[in-house]
């Protein structure tokens, strides 16, 4: 499991996207319940811009850790990527509710509470 993992995460590292899911697909297949290996799937599939794919595998994460802030993290990203500002901006505070002082989620948090609730005059 950690050699497929290790090789997964590298090849993200190396931007070899395809590659990566391959070693994270088959280290799924043969540890179906091993969620750090969706986890790093998810963020392959959303670097390719395979946002269905990347939820899905985010959704398994959260049904074994619920309290997972790295895998709600991601769902935020990618809801706010689908241009879905309200539902991110809720991800996002689950996540400080996890993890309150996480700087790129307080980032996006202000930036969204802009977009969404509208700028303070």
């Amino acid at each position: 499991m950690d050699l497929l993992l290790k090789r997964g995460q590298d090849a993200i590292e190396e931007e070899k996207y395809d590659i990566a899911i391959e070693h994270l697909t088959a280290l799924v297949d043969h540890a179906p319940d091993f969620t750090e290996a969706y986890d790093v799937r998810a963020l392959a599939y959303y670097r390719m811009g395979l946002y269905g794919p990347a939820l899905q595998d985010i959704g398994r994460v959260l049904e074994k850790n619920p309290q997972h802030f790295g895998a709600l993290a991601g769902m935020g990203a990618i809801l706010e990527e689908l241009d879905q500002p309200e539902k991110a901006l809720e991800i996002y505070r689950r996540v400080l509710e996890i993890h309150p002082h996480k700087p790129d989620v307080l980032k996006a948090v202000k930036r969204l509470e802009k977009v969404v609730e509208g700028m303070a005059l």
